[in-house]
């Protein structure tokens, strides 16, 4: 009997010690898309976060606990994308979560992170992430606002007048063709076609063959990989020379790959990591997209990123948070990174406060070309 109440109370003991060695570790949740159609963005961002826990936990971890990242793969899709989040909520425990890649999935499941009281700071672009805001939902990369005002300030400076838009029908080409109809005419420019094409759509000759006879003096095509890589190579098809603007959105060397050399001579506004090299050595954000790149480069072999830089600003944002706050409780948390001002990340600057859950400005971009299959900025 005796043996028996000593096992009966060592297998309580253990019970009460496994909390209790969890709590030893600080755990932040990730949902990316690191396979599907958005893997070109979600792998990168998966590496870096791999990356960053090595070196945060290498170097004493956060509060003297080294951190536990919890990855969740939504494959690019919605639904799998709710369930990762539902696990890291109520499953997991996460003190707070980075992610989504893609806007459509943020949107899908933000309304979570307000009910439950868990930060999210999401790496993908929509404006309507965080407009209005929620009190728990920041997001690292640029705005599409931003995107659009740096498009049209180099479009207005080479005397464009009138302008047509192509975009895709998710969600981040909805949110981009919403502020592209609102600030094309509000920059004294024409809107002369709103053409639209699908996430899976093979060809885009049709929409690009109406915007030629319309003759705009610039297109504006707003999606994510495969698709503008398709409207690059059509419009060369169909001996269209009009200036072609792409986003954000395609800002690394996989579009440059998909379009081949129909990809030369095409601008877009981007995040200075896409060279580093070319940016002045005085530039607050040199040192930290200098160490990155090479940090990245060592370990996975392969160039850095735009996209994986959203998710290191996510990642390191939510690590300054809890130095700031000094506490893993998910509202101080919030609070801190609500406080957050000069921070300057892979993205930009930036200058959180109770009314901007972005913090960045049009200054978080450059304007690139594509030059024989390399990237320049524009000066």
């Amino acid at each position: 009997m005796k043996t028996m109440r000593a096992l009966i109370l060592l297998a309580l003991g253990l019970m009460i010690a496994v909390p209790a060695m969890a709590s030893e570790t600080i755990k932040i949740g990730a949902v990316l898309s690191v396979s599907g159609p958005a893997s070109f963005l979600g792998e990168p961002e998966k590496n870096t976060l791999l990356l960053l826990e090595e070196k945060i936990n290498a170097a004493g971890g956060i509060l003297g606990k080294q951190l536990e990242l919890i990855i969740y793969d939504d494959e690019t899709d919605v639904n799998k994308c709710v369930l990762a989040a539902d696990k890291l909520i109520k499953k997991d425990r996460v003190a707070a979560v980075v992610g989504p890649t893609v806007s459509g999935n943020t949107l899908a499941i933000m309304n979570k992170f307000s009910a439950s009281k868990i930060p999210l700071v999401s790496c993908a672009a929509a404006e309507k992430i965080v407009t209005p805001v929620n009190p728990w939902v920041f997001k690292t990369p640029q705005s599409d606002r931003h995107a659009v005002m740096t498009i049209l300030a180099h479009a207005r400076a080479a005397g464009i007048k009138s302008v047509a838009i192509l975009t895709v029908s998710n969600g981040f080409g909805q949110a981009g063709r919403t502020v592209l109809k609102e600030l094309v005419p509000a920059q004294g420019m024409n809107l002369l076609a709103d053409e639209v094409y699908g996430p899976k759509d093979t060809d885009m000759t049709a929409q690009l063959t109406k915007i030629k006879g319309l003759g705009p003096d610039a297109i504006i095509c707003w999606g994510t990989n495969p698709g503008p890589a398709v409207v690059a190579m059509n419009r060369v098809q169909l001996g269209i020379s009009t200036p072609l603007y792409m986003s954000h959105g395609v800002a690394s060397k996989k579009f440059i790959d998909l379009a081949g050399d129909a990809a030369n001579g095409l601008m877009l506004p981007a995040g200075r990591m896409i060279a580093v090299d070319q940016i002045p050595a005085d530039h607050p954000q040199r040192p930290v997209l200098t160490d990155y790149a090479k940090d990245y480069q060592a370990k996975f072999n392969i160039p850095v990123s735009t996209f994986g830089g959203y998710a290191f600003d996510a990642l390191m944002l939510v690590k300054t948070a809890i130095e700031k706050a000094g506490s893993t409780e998910p509202m101080a948390i919030r609070d801190a990174l609500e406080s957050i001002t000069g921070y300057v990340g892979a993205t930009g600057e930036y200058n959180f406060s109770a009314t901007d859950h972005n913090g960045l400005d049009e200054q978080a971009f450059v304007m690139v070309a594509i030059e024989n299959g390399d990237w320049k900025v524009l000066r």
